[in-house]
């Protein structure tokens, strides 16, 4: 039977695929400003589509021939399920490394959907596609400065170090010095990834409403479309560039009290264009190496808050927002210009790097987003429910979208416990997530599917700051949901404050917003009275 059905599968698919193909093939070479190089890379096309087709066939046979029979809720069923997910994540991965590309950045976005796609795709994707990724080599390099600049490495750089510091989906960094004597960073795009790119997403493409079709309640066609809106701006390093200097604009701006403790490093800007970017080089520690920070003399919890800060102040305040801020891509070091206080203690300053993918909120959005917030925050039903609607959820599945965001159920995000929101990140919390995802997972298939694009990145986003505040904290902290509830009610009242216009409306908006200082308070004190009995029970 299952050979039966991989011999259909497969032929459906590579007809497809060589249709699609040639297609591709053909506009590439026609459009392509070098025919030659373009012929080149798409010889490589139909290996990739072969691929794709086997892959996704052998998968969705799998699944079929070693479930057949079981009855689901069985302990044999679950033992086998858990060895086909594991079967089926580690072709999908080997697809991704064999592809590269776009592929990586698939699977990327695989390692962050914690809530909807089972723990073996989400851990085995999680544990290669962040910093295991596919190098270019030295010959490559040079093809891609020849092409950018018209000059090798060593004739751009005084010096140039051949290997890389890192290597990501789109591309890898080195470390260089400017005839100036200057330490810097070089990002250099993997070759030809702008030529494949458009076959890479049409074969992603095919590959996902393939599997939508033998299993029509895994519907992640959003997450191609996703990838294709975003995949052109991420390739253009002076796109990214300049999201970096906005970044900085806006906090300096609009959040002021804190501009100083944010950083981006600077670009050269005469050393950059579409495919290589030059910046200056940072020696920091990574966001989650916590010997690495307790070494500077800060504290994990201290680094955690400003994350929590930033970010906050980013989706609710600035509305353009770094869509991307997984471990990689974000490290601190001591702020310049602190002193050791009293108490010796010094403070962080957050560095952000690859500013590929940002997203910008209308006003709208942002504002109805920080009110959700407020919500989960305060456990107001009404107002998540009121938010949910306004950003697209449904009432049907407001509860639901709650639960997506906060990783908790409906009940404890409702409770008016001051804690009602934390995680543990005990063995405990993992299996509820799970159970939470496994047996709502149409219901959150619909969510996403309703969901605004922008909004799928906030939650993308909010999984990656979690992951984050995992690895600072082993858990979650209150803390960060003081901070998040304060940034947002503080929006909020602006909001609110700005369409008044009468002294008694405005002295209204004034008096909530000293209720919710006077809560948050409340928050800081018990959070206080916990760490002290803490400590003395310890």
């Amino acid at each position: 039977m299952a050979v039966r059905f991989l011999r259909r599968a497969c032929a459906k698919l590579s007809g497809a695929a060589v249709l699609l193909g040639g297609g591709v093939a053909a506009a590439t070479v026609i459009s392509s400003d070098d025919p030659a190089s373009a012929l080149k890379v798409c010889a490589i096309v139909p290996v990739r589509i072969c691929r794709d087709s086997f892959t996704a066939a052998a998968m969705v046979a799998d699944y079929k021939y070693s479930l057949w029979g079981l009855n689901e809720g069985s302990v044999e069923h679950a033992r086998v399920k858990h060895e086909v997910h594991l079967r089926g994540a580690n072709r999908l991965q080997d697809l991704c490394f064999r592809n590269g590309g776009i592929y990586i950045k698939l699977g990327q976005h695989i390692a962050q959907l914690e809530y909807v796609l089972p723990q073996e795709y989400v851990q085995t994707m999680r544990a290669s596609m962040l910093k295991c990724c596919p190098v270019s080599s030295y010959d490559q390099l040079c093809e891609v400065f020849s092409k950018e600049l018209g000059k090798l490495p060593e004739e751009v750089f005084m010096e140039f170090d051949r290997v890389p510091l890192a290597s990501a989906s789109l591309a890898q960094v080195h470390t260089a010095r400017t005839h100036d004597g200057v330490k810097v960073a070089v990002k250099v795009q993997h070759a030809h990834l702008t030529d494949t790119a458009v076959a890479d997403l049409t074969t992603v493409d095919l590959l996902v409403s393939f599997l939508h079709w033998c299993f029509p309640s895994f519907d992640y066609r959003w997450l191609v479309d996703e990838i294709r809106e975003s995949a052109p701006k991420e390739l253009d390093f002076l796109y990214e560039a300049k999201n970096s200097e906005k970044c900085l604009d806006n906090f300096r701006r609009l959040s002021p009290h804190i501009a100083d403790y944010i950083y981006a490093p600077k670009v050269y800007w005469t050393l950059s264009t579409s495919k290589l970017l030059t910046m200056e080089f940072m020696d920091c520690a990574e966001i989650t190496d916590v010997n690495a920070i307790r070494g500077l003399g800060l504290k994990p919890t201290d680094v955690s808050k400003l994350v929590s800060q930033a970010f906050a102040e980013m989706m609710f305040r600035h509305g353009f927002v770094h869509c991307d801020p997984h471990a990689a891509n974000m490290m601190v070091r001591l702020l310049p210009s602190s002193k050791k206080g009293i108490f010796g203690k010094r403070k962080p300053q957050l560095v952000l790097l690859d500013h590929g993918l940002y997203k910008e909120l209308d006003f709208s959005t942002r504002t109805n987003y920080a009110a959700l917030w407020k919500g989960l925050v305060f456990a107001d039903a009404n107002a998540i429910k009121e938010n949910s609607v306004k950003l697209g959820a449904g009432e049907d599945l407001c509860a639901l979208f709650a639960g997506v965001l906060t990783m908790r159920p409906w009940d404890r995000v409702i409770d008016p416990a001051i804690d009602h929101l934390l995680l543990e990140g005990t063995d405990a919390d993992r299996l509820e997530i799970q159970m939470y995802a496994s047996q709502y997972f149409s219901e959150i298939s619909e969510l996403l599917r309703r969901l605004p694009r922008v909004i799928l990145l906030m939650l993308k986003t909010n999984d990656c700051l979690r992951s984050v505040n995992h690895m600072l904290l082993q858990g979650s902290s209150l803390e960060t949901f003081v901070i998040i509830g304060r940034v947002s009610a503080k929006v909020v009242a602006e909001t609110k404050m700005s369409q008044k216009r009468s002294f008694l409306a405005r002295l209204s908006v004034w008096l909530e917003e000293m209720m919710v200082e006077a809560r948050l308070f409340g928050m800081e004190l018990a959070l206080w009275l916990l760490q002290l009995r803490k400590a003395l029970t310890g």
